[in-house]
């Protein structure tokens, strides 16, 4: 036979689930996160809570929550993104001594198999004391590798690698693993950024200048064959003149209006072609 529930029994079950939530001797563990446990006996132990429900020592036992998901640390000259509000933006120096400015965003993950040395070493404030400082100091190293020019065109892609293969390889040691160095925008002083347009507007004059001379100096060509056309003429003219004195008279007549009927002469000096006189009028 069932024993039926008396009230001592539900006094003594509210009186146990009252003590569970008091002493609460378990930790619930989210999906994405990790627990280190800090006990006031041993300190940090040496290992770490993966998601689900997990019994703890109960005043002795202290969770602490870490979260292994991908994160985002952004460098950015927008007030409202990023850690730091206000202007995050970081500035270095090129190569040649140019001032540029640098938005950049980290995309890294807290080691999920090395949180408790991470609570025991450096703390939940890892990114103050360890991601920040690194992420300006690599910045002003990789930038002062190449001319401004390079940073602006061609080698951007190439500081970015160099960015993230070198954070890679420090914040490892700080267990953060770094997943990707995304090089948002660079911008140089406005002086330069001036200098960079006068250059470009005298490129596209020097551009266009060319292409009158080109042109000049075709139109000198067309002219010289032309000039050239004129005078070979003028030389097999002269030939045939030298060979030949009623060439002139010739030429003459050929050029004569077509409705000319009559031509005043002396009947001498303009013989026809063939040897037919033209009509004459003295």
């Amino acid at each position: 036979m069932k024993r039926p529930v008396t009230k001592s029994m539900l006094w003594g079950f509210g009186l146990l689930l009252l003590v569970l939530i008091i002493l609460k001797p378990f930790v619930i563990v989210p999906a994405g996160d990790r627990v280190v446990i800090f006990n006031l006996q041993k300190g940090v132990l040496p290992t770490q809570y993966g998601e689900g429900m997990h019994w703890l020592t109960p005043f002795v036992d202290h969770p602490e929550f870490y979260d292994v998901r991908r994160q985002t640390y952004s460098m950015s000259k927008t007030s409202w993104e990023g850690e730091v509000r206000g202007d995050d933006s970081m500035r270095a120096l090129t190569r040649d001594g140019q001032e540029v400015t640098v938005e950049l965003s980290l995309r890294f993950r807290v080691d999920p198999n090395n949180v408790w040395k991470l609570h025991k070493e450096i703390g939940r404030d890892y990114v103050s004391k360890i991601i920040r400082p690194e992420l300006r100091s690599h910045i002003r190293i990789a930038v002062s590798e190449y001319p401004a020019n390079q940073v602006f065109s061609t080698q951007r892609r190439t500081i970015e690698s160099n960015i993230e293969s070198r954070l890679r390889e420090k914040l490892a040691k700080s267990y953060i693993l770094v997943d990707q160095v995304l090089l948002r925008d660079v911008r140089f002083s406005e002086a330069f950024q001036q200098a960079i347009e006068q250059k470009q507007i005298a490129q596209q004059y020097a551009q266009r200048m060319q292409y009158v001379l080109q042109k000049e100096q075709l139109e000198k060509q067309r002219k010289i064959i032309l000039a050239q056309g004129e005078a070979q003429a003028i030389r097999l003219k002269g030939q045939a003149i030298a060979a030949n004195a009623r060439i002139v008279p010739y030429e003459y007549v050929q050029k004569i209006a077509p409705n000319i009927q009559t031509i005043i002469t002396d009947g001498k000096s303009i013989p026809m072609p063939g040897g037919v006189p033209l009509p004459t009028k003295r």
